[in-house]
């Protein structure tokens, strides 16, 4: 029993031109470039199921671009716009760029400088000199863990291997250690 065919598509010269565009330019997302070659199969007449077989994507990913590429069509809206991932809901970013580029650089910066009595910065360190400058209302010290991670920033390795100390004692102590300005595995 055949099933029920999809809506027919059609498509203007300009749409098809853009949509090859995106497909042949090896800059194109390859999100954006499957969807666009969805929608240039769904023009050739091939319904849901042939298309998947041809994409190796389920047919009800190409009935989704489909039914939204139809729904979009009738807005006036550009071609890549339709082939976009729409918004998500969920809470906005709480944390602006200038935020997060002031948490970095404190986290490079020598926890002296800013009167705290510590060699290295703590996540909990970080979060209260943050408030403390009123930088962010609240961050959680996981927070800041979290965006140090993610930004791959290691504030207890920041410089103070590199950097040979000013203290003669500290010299003496540690003779058994190589110069600073040796590179690793040279005498």
């Amino acid at each position: 029993m055949p099933g029920l065919q999809p809506k027919l598509l059609t498509l203007t010269e300009t749409e098809f031109s853009e949509l090859e565009k995106l497909v042949n330019k090896h800059s194109t997302p390859q999100q954006i470039a499957l969807r666009s070659r969805i929608i240039l199969l769904a023009a050739d007449g091939k319904n849901n199921q042939e298309i998947g077989r041809e994409l190796n994507i389920s047919r009800y990913m190409v009935r989704h671009w489909r039914r939204r590429w139809i729904v979009l069509s009738k807005n006036d809206t550009s071609v890549l716009e339709r082939l976009q991932d729409a918004l998500r809901s969920g809470c906005p970013p709480t944390f602006t760029a200038e935020q997060l580029t002031h948490l970095f650089a404190i986290a490079c910066e020598d926890p002296g400088e800013s009167g705290r009595p510590i060699s290295h910065w703590t996540n909990r360190e970080l979060a209260d000199e943050l408030v403390k400058r009123d930088i962010v209302e609240t961050i959680s010290p996981r927070h800041v863990g979290r965006l140090l991670e993610e930004a791959d920033l290691k504030p207890h390795q920041i410089r103070y291997w590199l950097t040979p100390s000013n203290d003669k004692d500290f010299k003496k102590s540690q003779g058994h250690l190589r110069p600073v300005h040796q590179r690793p595995g040279t005498r």
